[in-house]
């Protein structure tokens, strides 16, 4: 048993606005018809396109970074006697991450006091041997030249003073330092310094890097010729910049646009931009790769199609099928333009109001123009069984 063509039946719950209509069968179809052969038609869906405003978007890929990352490096050298984190784990500012041996800076620090108490002694003495010369000089019993040598006497202890009291200060500069405390909140990078490691001013390696990730930011990539159409979306308030992250089911999260590089890279004349995101779930990690989405300007009047609706012929040129109010299909040429969503916006070829086959289309010949009637959805035959 020949069929005389496909028969395609959609559920009730197809778009809202949407009309059946069938296309006649073939006349060579007919005649296999005659014989027995069930008399089948197709379905043609339509739905009216109606301008709306729409906001357009760019989408470009780039890498996420950690709104702050901090390497955490040792000012003064000793052995790492404890260690009070671990890899991943939460930290807060101020929270102790490291100890080194603070024995050495403890005995110069000592040493350092001890020398400051003995410049406060020769300050105070040389304080009044000056004192003493005042008096023996207005009484003529001293010269010039003694009351002149205890007066530097008191200049040079009074500087040996402040030089002992600034070296004790930076012996307790050091003995603090033999305690590593984190500066900000954050996370604790992998690659941390073992105890019994021995921590070196200088070093290539930090002891440890913390991340905050409550914020980050994504580094984009975009086109010098696109730059400005973003920055005045932006500036308009025209919508959140939308992340994708690269995997299953993760949901767009909203980020804003805070900078851009005001150079542009001669290799690749791209300009780099750099978008806010909150993430409080830690769903974005530094080193990921995801895709942006960020509006670039408004259509205030676009005519929207949906994807399934567009045919293409040959030579790649889209078509979309056009049911007239006299109910004719006719297939017409398209320009196509942005993809919003999983509908195409139409440039060119189409006028608001228009009606287009969103089912079935493909059964329109191309260069023909059919005679459709409509029906209603309950009226159409059953799908019979092979």
């Amino acid at each position: 048993m020949t069929r005389r063509s496909l028969f395609i039946l959609f559920g009730p719950a197809l778009l809202a606005g949407s009309l059946a209509f069938l296309l006649p069968a073939s006349p060579s179809s007919e005649a296999e018809g005659s014989e027995g052969g069930p008399d089948l038609t197709v379905q043609l869906t339509v739905t009216p396109v109606l301008p709306e405003r729409v906001v357009l978007e760019r989408e470009l890929s780039g890498r996420v970074a950690a709104y702050r990352r901090v390497e955490i490096r040792p000012q003064i050298g000793g052995l790492i006697l404890d260690r009070k984190v671990d890899e991943g784990m939460r930290v807060a500012a101020g929270d102790v991450l490291f100890r080194i041996d603070p024995a050495p800076f403890d005995a110069d620090l000592r040493a350092a006091e001890a020398a400051l108490t003995r410049a406060e002694a020769v300050a105070a003495q040389a304080r009044r041997m000056l004192d003493r010369s005042d008096t023996l000089l207005a009484k003529n019993v001293v010269s010039p030249e003694k009351h002149d040598a205890a007066r530097n006497d008191l200049v040079l202890a009074a500087a040996d003073l402040a030089e002992a009291r600034a070296v004790v200060q930076r012996r307790r500069l050091d003995l603090d330092f033999a305690t590593l405390r984190s500066p900000i909140d954050g996370y604790v990078a992998s690659g941390l310094a073992d105890i019994g490691g021995l921590a070196t001013p200088g070093g290539e390696k930090p002891l440890a890097v913390v991340q905050d990730l409550e914020k980050v930011f994504v580094d984009l990539q975009v086109p010098a010729a696109g730059l400005d159409a973003i920055l005045l979306a932006s500036e308009a308030g025209l919508g959140p910049v939308r992340i994708m992250a690269d995997r299953d089911g993760a949901e767009p999260m909203a980020g804003q646009l805070r900078s851009s590089d005001v150079i542009v890279d001669p290799g690749t004349g791209n300009a780099s931009v750099r978008v806010e995101v909150a993430n409080p779930d830690l769903a974005l990690l530094p080193g990921m790769y995801v895709r942006a989405r960020l509006p670039r300007g408004v259509a205030e009047d676009a005519l929207l199609v949906p994807e399934d609706a567009v045919l293409r012929r040959g030579d790649g040129m889209a078509q979309v099928v056009v049911v007239s109010d006299q109910t004719k299909a006719t297939r017409r040429d398209v320009r196509l333009g942005d993809r919003i969503g999983t509908r195409i916006l139409v440039t060119s070829g189409l006028m608001p109001g228009e009606r287009v086959a969103i089912r079935g289309q493909d059964r329109v010949p191309d260069g023909t123009t059919l005679q459709v009637t409509p029906v209603a959805a309950d009226d159409l035959p059953a799908l019979p069984h092979p």
